[in-house]
Order: structure tokens, then sequence, then C-alpha cells
């Protein structure tokens, strides 16, 4: 995993250099790119196995490069650096095909873990288990990673794919927080319980599960679905 190579999109040459070192004494091979243009073009020529995108940049802004690499058919994991903590711009971030976000100031160790997280995530076997997950109006395939919401197909990215399958693998019992941060992002949030938030709340979106009636909140323990 440490020779995994890693292209850097950040404007601000300080942040970029910093990023940029740390990387590559933890081992990643490590290409960076200043504007959004110059990241479309370092994505053709180098294919980097994890994209961290900084949201702000000189021309096109870090969504839209995402959108962008997603609509060509890039599938690298995409982390965002962003200062907007708000959760429109996380939902956002999600919804163009971003697979996890860090606010700014960041902690560099944060930043490789997560880094990390998303290598180990893309590199998981196939599952042994029943391919077909079902709760309510949901269904899962675990072969196509297909989703259908009452029939109609739904376009998760590969975090929210994650865990929703996670989820439908344990109904009928209380999921929190905490054993949902350390079975998806596989490292220690320090209590960041928001991201958990964000991204139950784009998959109720996604789903039409507004109601909470699928997947249920489940006061000061975590989350529940249901087995029927």
């Amino acid at each position: 995993m440490s020779t995994a190579s890693v292209l850097v999109v950040e404007d601000e040459q300080e942040i970029a250099s910093m990023l940029t070192m740390a990387l590559r004494f933890l081992g990643f091979t490590v290409v960076a790119a200043a504007t959004g243009s110059e990241a479309l073009a370092s994505v053709a020529a180098h294919t980097p196995d994890v994209i961290v995108l900084d949201v702000v940049l000189p021309d096109l802004d870090g969504f839209e490069v995402c959108r962008l690499l997603r609509a060509t058919g890039t599938r690298a994991p995409v982390l965002f650096l962003t200062a907007r903590d708000g959760v429109e711009d996380k939902v956002h971030a999600l919804d163009l095909g971003g697979d996890d976000y860090v606010t700014k100031p960041f902690d560099l160790n944060e930043v490789a873990a997560r880094i990390r997280a998303l290598l180990r995530r893309g590199s998981e076997p196939p599952r042994a288990a029943s391919r077909s997950l079902k709760a309510g109006w949901v269904e899962l395939n675990q072969d196509t990673h297909e989703v259908s919401c009452g029939g109609q197909p739904v376009r998760l990215t590969a975090t929210e794919f994650t865990l929703l399958r996670y989820l439908l693998t344990h109904t009928g019992r209380v999921i929190s927080k905490a054993e949902i941060l350390d079975s998806i992002w596989n490292y220690d949030f320090q209590g960041e319980s928001g991201i958990v938030e964000t991204y139950i709340y784009n998959l109720r979106r996604k789903l039409d599960d507004t109601s909470q009636s699928l997947i249920r909140t489940v006061r000061g323990a975590g989350y529940l679905v249901d087995k029927s």
C-alpha cells in the first residue's frame, strides 16, 4: 500500500509542499498539481491510486474537477480538502463522486490515515456471503455493485456503497457510530462522528428514506436497519 501513487491537487504552495513531502516520507509516490486543468492532465498521464483534491482552485474548482473525472470514467477515490464544513458542501462533494473529505486546517497523520483507508477499501476481496442484500425497498448487489430503490437504480459513491452494505449485513441490531467509523474507515477518528452523520444523511436522501423508516436513528446508541 505504501507504494501507491497519490495526486495532490492544491494551489497553496506551502500546503502542497508539506503534503507532498509527508506522503513521500511515508512511502507514497506523489505527483502534485496546482490547478484543476493540471489535475485532469495528470490523472490522464499518471492514473493515480488516490486523488487528494482541494476545493478552491484558481481555474476549475475541486467539485468541477471531480465531476469531470467521474464523467470520463476515472474511478480512483477522491479525498476532498476543504475549508467549508457545512453539511451542504459535504453532501455536494459526495454527490459528485467524492469518497471522503477532511476540513482545513488538517492533521497530516489524519490525511495519511484516510488515504490508507481508501486504498484498503478498494483492495477488499469479494465476500463469500449472500451476493444480494435487501431491506425494505432497497436492494444491493455485491457482485455488480448496483443498488436499486423501489426497483429504480441508485447511484452511490464507493464509500456510500460500502456503508450501505455494512448496514444491510448487520440488520436487526443497533450499530454505533464508533463501530461504523472503525469498520468503514478503519481508523480512529477521535470522536469525529460528524462524518458518519453526513454519510447517513446522504444515504437516506438517495434512498428516499427522509422519514427514517429504513435507516432508523436510535438516540444515544446509533443506527438500526430492520430485517424486514
